[in-house]
């Protein structure tokens, strides 16, 4: 038997934090709820990764600094669709990660880019 993962033990205390949430009230209770959401935003952050998603998806340009820069000098074209496609990717694996529940979230990904 091998010891809990990370995530496993993240989740622990979260539902713990709900459970207990439920026996407080007002300011103890409220702090509850907000720990409860922020190990799970820390779940997400481990398993889906925003941060490689979004290195790979501007890799072709050179990263978010040579990004920004080639959209300052002009040496990118804000109307491309491979730069529009990758800046919605690394947009889309952050809201995956920061609510997942957004109310669009799933009609972005689903809808392809003109």
């Amino acid at each position: 038997m091998s010891h809990p993962t990370a995530p496993q033990l993240l989740e622990a205390v979260r539902l713990f934090l709900l459970e207990a949430e439920g026996a407080l009230s007002g300011r103890l209770a409220f702090h509850a709820k907000v720990a409860a959401n922020t190990l799970a935003i820390v779940g997400r952050e481990l398993a889906l990764d925003p941060d490689g998603a979004q290195s790979a998806a501007l890799a072709p340009f050179g990263g978010v600094s040579a990004l920004c820069e080639g959209l300052r000098r002009g040496a990118l074209d804000p109307a491309d669709g491979a730069l529009l496609a990758a800046i919605r990717a690394a947009t889309l694996a952050r809201l995956a990660v920061d609510n997942p529940r957004y109310a669009t979230l799933r009609r972005l990904k689903d809808r392809e880019i003109p």
